[in-house]
């Protein structure tokens, strides 16, 4: 477990929410905090973190829909435990479990309204980390396929994915998704106006049928270039990462309605 002076006590959603994270090591940043707004989960519904690290994903999803009942699953067993402190102190109910989504433990092998993830996206080549929690949370070794699959297993009928990838990862992600899952949305996330999407949310629900769409970008920051070091979100951003603001309108439906 991490002890108390290798860790940063952080602000979320303009101090809404504060988590212990690890001051070396994966560190959430605006991935989670995407995912958690994308999601179009309800008071009331049941939604399985896959990969949850130390909870920001969710417990951010919790601060924007009071009531949602949240579970987590984590390899890493130093991280789940950070996630179970995080929703102690930030007066959320969390059940986090350590295990892999490769065999996902028997207490988590029921039905969800909604499975979310932000599954690791970078390579297996180049080189490591020198922190190993933060290799293992950002570097590729389940492939994209397998989480999909594990949260199509998850899912109830009817249920939504909200995933938050890199664009590369995408064809693998979409071609995964049948027979399970369908009526997919993709969410481009451009840092600005012209420049290509780095990253993407992917939207499925389990036995959708719609036409596959591609949405128009959600444009993160202001101006052509960084110029300062400085804040320049663009106002939808600002709503989002900052006032813990609904993205899941941007997908142009309510999630829970049938398409």
């Amino acid at each position: 477990m991490f002890p108390d002076d290798a860790l940063s006590d952080d602000k979320f959603l303009m101090g809404r929410l504060r988590l212990l994270q690890p001051a070396r090591g994966y560190r959430a940043a605006t991935d989670p905090v995407l995912l958690a707004a994308a999601c179009p989960a309800r008071a009331g519904e049941s939604v399985l973190d896959l990969g949850c690290g130390a909870g920001a994903a969710g417990l951010c999803l919790a601060a924007r829909v009071p009531g949602v009942v949240l579970a987590g699953l984590e390899v890493q067993a130093d991280y789940a435990d950070l996630a179970r402190r995080n929703a102690q102190r930030n007066g959320m109910a969390m059940e986090v479990v350590t295990g892999d989504l490769a065999a996902m433990p028997k207490v988590l092998r029921r039905e969800f309204d909604h499975v979310i993830a932000n599954p690791p996206y970078y390579g297996a080549g180049g080189t490591p980390s020198p922190v190993a929690g933060r290799d293992r949370a950002v570097r590729v070794d389940t492939p994209i396929a397998a989480w999909v699959a594990a949260a199509g297993a998850r899912l109830r009928p009817g249920g939504w994915l909200t995933m938050i990838f890199a664009t590369p990862c995408l064809p693998e992600a979409l071609a995964a998704l049948a027979p399970k899952l369908g009526s997919a949305s993709v969410l481009p996330l451009a840092p600005r106006i012209g420049r290509a999407p780095p990253r993407v949310i992917l939207q499925a629900r389990k036995g959708g049928r719609a036409a596959f769409r591609l949405l128009a970008p959600f444009t993160l920051h202001d101006g052509a270039a960084h110029d300062g070091d400085r804040e320049n979100y663009t106002p939808g951003a600002n709503a989002v990462l900052r006032m813990g603001g609904d993205l899941s309108a941007a997908f142009g439906r309510d999630g829970i309605t049938p398409p």
